[in-house]
């Protein structure tokens, strides 16, 4: 990571959500990753829908808490309607609700090539068990 994090800097893990709560804990093991590896940086957990907390409850929650700079990271492998569409709108509307923050979303983790290998690497190791 080349930027510096700092007082004040926040990460949201974005997630579609689903009605089974079971589905929520491979990102629920995310967080606590990135936790230990961030340790005194605000990591949460949100969703699109189906489950909460939203985006707009995590951000709200982060800047009550003096978040000044919250990066949201979406898990999402396929940059669809969501990450193109619907996650801009958000981060537009939180913009307004919140003149004073820097809210900034990455890339979907599924643009990631590093990422994108491990899961092929991960396949052929299936395969070949």
């Amino acid at each position: 990571m080349s930027q510096r994090h700092g007082a004040g800097d926040a990460i949201v893990i974005f997630a579609h959500g689903a009605k089974d709560p079971q589905w929520a804990r491979p990102m629920q093991r995310i967080q606590g990753a990135v936790r230990r590896l961030l340790p005194g940086t605000p990591v949460e957990l949100a969703f699109l829908e189906r489950m909460a907390p939203t985006l707009e409850a995590a951000v709200g929650d982060l800047a009550r808490q003096g978040a000044r700079r919250i990066t949201v990271v979406p898990l999402f492998l396929a940059p669809g309607g969501h990450v193109k569409e619907d996650l801009p709108a958000l981060i537009e509307s939180l913009q307004t609700q919140h003149p004073g923050l820097r809210l900034t979303a990455t890339a979907p983790i599924g643009e990631d090539d590093e990422l994108l290998g491990a899961i092929a690497q991960w396949v052929v190791r299936k395969h070949q068990s």
